[in-house]
């Protein structure tokens, strides 16, 4: 598509015309443009923000998924806990469980327990992870 072509369709999009934002969410990803699918989603297409995930996700883009997440999305905040858990990111579980996400807790506590990691078990279990003291009398008392 000539880029004249490209910005007309942007001038129609931004106009209101959704089959315009439909064929600009269907040129990014295909370009695997994060761009202008940020700009997309920020104007609030969900179709965009469900792209932008995806190829974020592809990617491993971390910090475009917690952008996401930390704009109110529970697909880019679920997606992230999926990588950091087949990464055995910690630290990642660990930023998300402290900002109360219940899903990134029990991937924490699972991951600290295939560790052995009973500081971590500890951190959670004195911040009230009831499953978490559980996990860790278990250890423990082996």
């Amino acid at each position: 598509m000539a880029e004249s072509d490209y910005s007309d369709l942007r001038k129609r999009a931004e106009n209101g015309d959704g089959e315009a934002v439909d064929e600009l969410i269907d040129l990014a990803t295909e370009r695997a443009d994060l761009g202008e699918l940020r700009r997309l989603a920020d104007r609030g297409s969900a179709t965009a923000t469900d792209q932008l995930i995806e190829l974020a996700t592809e990617r491993g883009d971390l910090d475009e998924l917690r952008r996401l997440a930390g704009s109110g999305s529970t697909d880019a905040a679920d997606q992230l806990i999926e990588l950091a858990t087949e990464r055995g990111d910690l630290g990642e579980l660990r930023r998300l469980a402290d900002k109360g996400n219940t899903t990134a807790t029990d991937q924490l506590i699972e991951l600290a327990s295939e560790q052995g990691d009973l500081d971590e078990l500890r951190r959670l279990a004195d911040k009230g992870s009831t499953t978490a003291a559980e996990v860790l009398s278990e250890l423990t008392a082996e």
